[in-house]
């Protein structure tokens, strides 16, 4: 009998979708499509591919209402923020794409007599693409368009709780008339995942997921020499100095730290506000988290849904538990949240304070809804505590005074800084982490760096 790989919604635990696992030989197949589509798609202009997958997204967005039902189905947003994922992906895929001509242009040095020398870029050939559930098409994207555009050939591989976002991505570029074989997905188990990652027919792996997922991808890659894009969370932090425009603080960093569940990789996980407004922020933070209606994602009223299973649920509730047990204060009242019930994903939001570093809830990545919010006395004590992890994905200031808030910033080991905002990424900006974080870098010109190769042309004129 077929493996097949079963989505179960969090909306009501039921089977959404199931697909076959693919086989050995499918595998093989798709492999051996790509390696030989990528010759006649790298020979292609940028120009050329640049049509096609503007056409691609053009076919993406023209379905976006259909995509974002889907999206809600499988992993449990609420369906009033889905379509937001759709802006996103549009907005990166749009923004690699006209920033491809002028990356991945040759490199022109300075004259020198009797010689004629430049760098080109060149793809690497196959790329294999690991995806994560929680924003499935944003994180796909920051990979797949410059990977396309560069010239590379594609293989995608998505979590099996969202199946059905390689195939709608993979469908828009069919669409726009992209050449078969240089974008295909595959349904893959874990052993086989880690099979084409080690495989001589895959030139580059872009990992998006848990720590541990990376230590798999570098294991099964040793010994290959290929080129690993690692992006593996974080436990944001938010530092609130006591010139913020506070209102604007409080909307900013709780959306960040509860948007998608907390379910995302650069969300606000925890929170340091100055003293002098400490008590001013908790307040109203706490008001703001009470307002979130929590419910059914298919439900338009709903603000806050479900995570993404009930195993996830009594992971976070366990951090929460400990906490309080540590001495931690809970602020929200659980059970005004008549949906939240144990053993199901419906989880309520929580907001702590009186935490400290020595609690998990400060420390591990929670992926939830829930944020522990602690007192500092100025500048330094927020530094050294925003530094103390293990993490170093983004950390943002919230301040009134730019340059005191940039001075912060030099010093935060992190691989994107923010003031007053959080929990966005601009594609102009390179996406990237320090410390267990991830390595490599997507988006922005430099993200074409990672994708492609330098071949350098050194010629004696005659």
């Amino acid at each position: 009998m077929t493996n097949m790989i079963k989505t179960i919604s969090p909306i009501n635990g039921e089977v959404y979708v199931e697909r076959p696992l693919a086989t050995v030989n499918e595998i093989d197949d798709v492999l051996i499509k790509a390696k030989l589509a990528q010759q006649a798609w790298s020979a292609m202009s940028v120009a050329e591919r640049a049509q096609i997958c503007t056409a691609a997204v053009d076919a993406f967005v023209a379905n976006k209402e259909v995509i974002a039902k889907e999206l809600t189905w499988q992993m449990g947003r609420p369906i009033r923020y889905s379509q937001g994922e759709v802006g996103g992906y549009e907005e990166r895929a749009r923004y690699m794409i006209e920033a491809a001509e002028e990356a991945l242009a040759p490199l022109q040095l300075e004259e020198k007599a009797g010689f004629t020398r430049y760098i080109k870029r060149e793809a690497l050939g196959v790329v294999f693409v690991v995806a994560p559930w929680n924003f499935p098409f944003m994180t796909a994207i920051n990979a797949v368009m410059p990977a396309l555009m560069a010239g590379n050939a594609v293989v995608l591989k998505h979590s099996a709780q969202t199946p059905l976002c390689a195939e709608r991505m993979v469908e828009s570029f069919e669409k726009a008339g992209l050449p078969a074989g240089v974008f295909q997905y595959l349904h893959l188990s874990h052993a086989d995942t880690e099979s084409i990652i080690a495989s001589d027919k895959v030139d580059y792996v872009a990992f998006t997921g848990s720590v541990a997922g990376g230590e798999m991808v570098e294991k099964a890659a040793a010994g290959t020499f290929k080129g690993t894009g690692l992006e593996l969370g974080g436990k944001d932090p938010a530092y609130v100095r006591a010139d913020a425009n506070i209102d604007q603080a409080v909307e900013t960093a709780i959306d960040g730290a509860f948007f998608n569940s907390g379910q995302s990789c650069c969300g606000i996980e925890r929170i340091y506000v100055q003293e002098s407004v400490y008590d001013e922020f908790v307040e109203k933070a706490v008001a703001l988290v009470n307002g979130y209606v929590l419910g059914r994602s298919d439900d338009e009223s709903t603000t806050l849904g479900p995570v993404v299973k009930a195993s996830s649920a009594d992971f976070i509730q366990g951090q929460i538990d400990e906490a309080i047990a540590q001495g931690a204060v809970a602020h929200i009242d659980s059970k005004a949240f008549t949906m939240a019930e144990k053993g199901t994903p419906y989880l309520a939001p929580q907001v702590l304070t009186n935490v400290d570093h020595s609690m998990r809830i400060m420390q591990e990545e929670s992926f939830g809804p829930v944020v522990g919010i602690q007192k500092v006395a100025d500048d330094e004590a927020a530094i050294t505590l925003m530094n103390d992890s293990e993490f170093g994905l983004t950390a943002s200031v919230f301040t009134t005074d730019v340059e005191a808030g940039i001075a912060v910033g030099e010093r935060l080991e992190t691989g994107t800084f923010f003031i007053n905002r959080c929990d966005y990424l601009d594609p102009a900006l390179a996406w990237t982490g320090v410390k267990n974080s991830g390595k490599g870098c997507t988006l922005s010109s430099l993200g074409y760096d990672y994708l492609t190769r330098p071949k350098s042309f050194h010629i004696k004129l005659p």
